[in-house]
Order: C-alpha cells, then sequence, then structure tokens
C-alpha cells in the first residue's frame, strides 16, 4: 500500500482523488492482478503534475537517482522493498555489485549513490561498488555531499562474469541509464542484471513509454469510470529534427498546433480557462536537458541559437534527432510561494515515498528539473485504518493518489520492458 501523507496537499479533496480512494479495493486488486502477469520494474522514479483537474506523470525513470532526497524515516521501508526486489532477481543473492553514473564530480549524485549502498547492505547485501568510466583504473574515494565516502573501483571480467577485484557478485544493479550505449564489460553476462540492459536511454523512447501508458490508463479509466485524459498527457512525435540546421520545423510546428487544439478542446469540454501549452524534449535521456515549453506554433519556428544550441544536445552529448511533443500540465501545487511537483519512488511494487521537486524561478508551466531545482523530502505517517466498529476520524490519503498514477506508470515501463526484449531477441540470428 501508499504511505499517507502528513504535510501536503491540504484542503478539500478534489473529484478525481476521491474517485481513486473511493476504489481503492477494486484498485488493488486489478494491480496485484498486473505484477501476476508482468514482471515488476527492480525500480523507478515518476515525475508527475497535479493541476487539480488532472494528475499525469510527465516521466518515468528506471534508473532512478535521488534516493537521498526521500524521507529518512521511510529507510525501513525501502530497506524491505529492496529484498522483495533483490529475491526477485536473484533468489539466493549475497553479494550486489552497484554501477552508478559516470559523473563522480556530481557530489549530491554521490549521495544517492551511498544512499543506496547503505540500503543495500541494510537488506544484508555484500554491496561493491563498480565503475563503467574508464577513468577509474584504481579504487578511488570520492566525498558525497552530506560527507559520506563513496568507494568506487574499476570493474573487471572474467569470462562470462563481471565484479570488481576480489569480489564476484550474485547480481549486478545499474544506476546508470545507458545514455552512451550498452557497455561490452556488461554484455552477455551469466549474472543478472536489473534493470535489464534493454531499458537504458540507448534504447528507450519516451514516447514508446507513453503509447504504452495510454492503453494501461484506459483500461484503467475503465475499471474506475473515469475519462482516461484525467490521467494521460496527450502527445505526439517529430523524427528527423535537426536544431542547428533549422531541419524539421515544419513538421514540429504542425505537431504542437494539432496538440494545442486537442487540449483545448478539452479544456472547453472541462470548462477549464487555462491557455494550454507543450513540452518540446528529447524523446531519450533524463536530466532536465533539451528541453521547451511551447505555446503557439510559430514559438518553434526560427528558434535563435542559444535556444537552439539548447535543444540539440542532451546527456553525454548526444546529439538529439527526435523529440516527444507532451501535454503541458500546469501544476497547481507549491511550497513557500515556490512552484512544486511531486516525484513519486518505487522499489518492486512497493511505494517507498517521494519528494517535492520546488523551483522558485519557474513557473506552473515551465518544466521544474532544472539548475536551482530544490527537494522537500513528502512527509509521511502511519497508515490510519477505520476500526470495526465504525470510527471515521481517520484522514483521507491525499498521497495514494499519487501513487496510484506513479504505478500505472511503472506497469507501462514493464511492458515497455517486454516489448524491448522481444525486439531485442528477434533481431537476434537464430543458432
Amino acid at each position: 500500500m501508499v504511505p499517507n501523507l502528513t504535510t501536503a496537499l491540504t484542503g478539500p479533496l478534489l473529484d478525481l482523488e476521491r474517485r481513486i480512494l473511493d476504489r481503492m479495493p477494486d484498485i488493488e486488486r486489478w494491480l496485484r492482478g498486473k505484477w501476476q502477469e508482468h514482471e515488476i520494474p527492480f525500480y523507478a522514479s515518476v515525475d508527475l503534475r497535479n493541476a487539480g483537474f488532472k494528475l499525469a506523470p510527465v516521466d518515468t525513470n528506471l534508473f532512478p537517482g535521488g534516493f537521498n532526497n526521500l524521507n529518512p524515516a521511510f529507510l525501513p521501508l525501502c530497506v524491505q522493498a529492496i529484498q522483495a526486489a533483490v529475491e526477485r532477481v536473484c533468489a539466493d543473492a549475497r553479494g550486489v555489485l552497484l554501477v552508478p553514473e559516470n559523473h563522480t564530480r556530481n557530489t549530491y549524485y554521490l549521495a544517492n549513490v551511498a544512499t543506496l549502498e547503505d540500503i543495500l547492505r541494510k537488506a544484508g547485501m555484500n554491496v561493491r561498488i563498480g565503475s563503467l568510466n574508464p577513468e577509474v583504473t584504481a579504487p578511488t574515494t570520492y566525498t558525497a555531499a552530506d560527507g559520506r565516502a563513496v568507494r568506487v573501483e574499476p570493474i573487471v571480467r572474467h569470462g562470462r562474469r563481471a565484479g570488481v577485484a576480489g569480489f564476484d557478485p550474485c547480481m549486478i544493479l545499474l544506476n546508470n541509464d545507458l545514455s552512451a550505449g550498452p557497455p561490452a564489460l556488461l554484455a552477455d553476462l551469466d549474472q543478472p542484471i536489473a534493470p535489464p540492459i534493454a531499458a537504458g536511454w540507448f534504447n528507450r523512447k519516451k514516447s514508446q513509454h507513453f503509447e504504452i501508458y495510454r492503453r494501461v490508463a484506459a483500461e484503467f479509466a475503465t475499471l474506475i469510470d473515469i475519462d482516461p485524459w484525467l490521467i494521460d498527457p496527450y502527445f505526439g512525435t517529430c523524427s528527423a529534427i535537426d536544431f542547428q540546421e533549422r531541419a524539421g520545423e515544419e513538421c514540429l510546428a504542425s505537431n504542437v498546433g494539432a496538440l494545442l487544439e486537442r487540449i483545448g478542446a478539452k479544456y472547453r469540454e472541462y470548462g477549464i480557462d487555462d491557455k494550454p501549452f507543450v513540452i518540446v524534449k528529447a524523446d531519450a535521456g533524463t536530466y532536465g536537458m533539451g528541453i521547451m515549453t511551447v505555446r503557439d506554433p510559430g514559438d518553434v519556428i526560427g528558434l535563435n541559437r542559444k535556444q537552439r544550441n539548447k535543444m540539440a544536445v542532451v546527456k553525454e552529448g548526444l546529439e538529439v534527432s527526435s523529440v516527444i511533443i507532451q501535454e503541458g500540465v500546469p501544476t497547481f501545487e507549491s511550497i513557500d510561494d515556490a512552484i512544486a511537483e511531486p516525484v513519486v519512488y518505487m522499489v518492486d511494487r512497493f511505494v517507498v515515498g517521494g519528494f517535492y521537486r520546488v523551483h522558485t524561478a519557474r513557473g506552473k508551466d515551465e518544466n521544474l528539473n532544472a539548475p536551482g531545482a530544490q527537494f522537500v523530502p513528502l512527509a509521511f505517517e502511519s497508515p490510519c485504518i477505520p476500526d470495526l466498529a465504525g470510527a471515521t476520524d481517520c484522514p483521507p490519503n491525499r498521497f495514494y493518489a499519487y501513487g496510484v498514477v506513479a504505478r500505472l506508470a511503472q506497469l507501462a515501463a514493464s511492458l515497455e520492458i517486454e516489448a524491448l526484449r522481444d525486439t531485442e531477441e528477434a533481431a537476434q540470428p537464430a543458432d
């Protein structure tokens, strides 16, 4: 189940929240059935936007950083969930090789690595941290932003097994999104790898994820009798984009215009006075790179040099050739007058917490995953269940709707991984 918030979302329950809370038994039964049919991702984080009239995911990360931003009070829940996740991947696992991103100069990311290492150790695992960075040629200790030491070692390979010196792990846990491509060091191993290499950003497309999410949302909407649009952002795509050469601008403007019209029709249906907008972003990758807010089709014609440079390249210096045009969901949430959006974390099938991403310099219709963002851990209380005598003074779990929509995105990611694996296997030559 989902922890209960104590310090957010004050005010009356919104209609969508109420509908989800009222159908909790049906929802949990439906999700249990899905996890009997499909493999649960090892972990994931989902960026949500809550407009009041609409609650939808806008990004799903299968290699989540930011565990250091979670509420420390819920570390035991993370430990329990990690135990379940590891058991699914390797039932007799004792040793885990944690493979982080290469950017060791990011001390806040290193705090995430230290937190993951701590959770794994508390779950009963022997843990070593192995780097794919060719510059790491010997054991090296870095200092995280919170002062903790993070010892990173070069990965070594012996036949079909990988580890670090003197350590042969039972499984490999990736916290590296593989934007730069599939690492040769981890190819064709006997050890299980989670998440699978096929889920890396070299292979994933956001548009593919949200196409699958659209089907999940439609089925869920039928279950609880709501309009799927209330939990599903419209989107379109443009391929063959070259921002530096101004190639593909007409495709982009045409798709922006069509999407704004679709959103506008929904706004009129629901009596929403806000002006529709869309978010244009690279169809693969993370870290808030290659993103722009667009309110009019003409905004993407004749971008200036600074705008083109911003959109042309993402993480690892990869050039953007395809974009997703996603319905912008305005956020009505704020903390201390700063615009905020919730990010929900899951390990195995459990919601283990989350935080608000807060940005004082951004508006309700802008991307908050940008330099200057701050993180406010979500505070929880113990679940409250009315007793059999009929006590009804338990407060409604305002966080439950967040956890449900995040788990829908997690389910979509599961189906996405299955499709990627099927494609990968079909491409392999027959024996």
